[in-house]
């Protein structure tokens, strides 16, 4: 814990926002003491760059669309989950924007994938990122609506490429048509090696292929995805139901 004096210099200097940062980790001890100090410098920091630029990430986080809007990594519950805090932190960072690394978050439905998902979208939008949340079936939709009414397919798949952060969710829960599967790997080939995708599936990688129709598209989508992501599990706790008993 920094002492009087130095908060006193952080403060003369404009830092107010840092002091509240180191406070934030202090108050939540548990989470940052199994850390190297260069990490939790990094994440202080991380954390006063957000503050300074509050209002434009308030907008963006209204255009992410996210299902649950109040999702925050600050308040993730992680009893019982066997999630690692560590890793969320860390990603928490954004680092993973910058190396368009995808973030594959798989579980059993209620296991809180969604959640979670949108808690890292809404800490993409306070990096001042664009972020948007949609669900597979939305965005087939879309597809489907661009090629019926002639509103121009391109147009869509841009504007799902052009996201910093894009959050699929309910990923493969419905399988796409052949047709279907060609627009997804139109997004995924603008998306490659530029912007990350984050997926919330209850599916397993190795029931991707076949889901997605199998063949070379298949093989083509897979490799724009798997190669260079990392995956979070979201455990096996049904979320839905545990908090519920807490809240009684």
């Amino acid at each position: 814990m920094i002492s009087e004096e130095s908060r006193r210099k952080l403060r003369e200097m404009n830092l107010d926002a840092f002091v509240v940062a180191l406070d934030n980790q202090e108050a939540n001890i548990l989470n940052y003491s199994s850390m190297s100090f260069d990490k939790r410098l990094d994440l202080a920091i991380d954390e006063c760059y957000t503050s300074k630029n509050v209002d434009k990430a308030r907008r963006l986080m209204r255009c992410a669309k996210l299902r649950y809007p109040n999702a925050d990594i600050n308040t993730l519950y992680y009893e019982n989950r066997k999630i690692d805090k560590e890793q969320i932190l860390v990603l928490s960072t954004c680092n993973y924007i910058d190396s368009a690394r995808n973030i594959i978050i798989n579980g059993f439905t209620g296991s809180g994938k969604t959640f979670l998902a949108c808690a890292l979208g809404k800490e993409a939008c306070r990096h001042l990122h664009r972020t948007r949340y949609i669900r597979m079936p939305d965005m087939l939709e879309m597809f489907n609506l661009a090629r019926e009414t002639g509103k121009g397919i391109t147009s869509v798949v841009t504007k799902l490429s052009n996201y910093h952060v894009l959050i699929i969710d309910e990923w493969l829960l419905d399988i796409p048509s052949e047709k279907e599967v060609k627009y997804l790997l139109e997004i995924f080939e603008k998306r490659y090696d530029t912007w990350p995708t984050i997926f919330c599936t209850q599916y397993k990688q190795t029931e991707w292929h076949p889901r997605l129709g199998g063949g070379v598209i298949a093989d083509a989508i897979m490799d724009r995805i798997v190669h260079n992501s990392e995956t979070i599990n979201s455990g096996t706790a049904n979320m839905r139901e545990l908090l519920s008993k807490h809240s009684l």
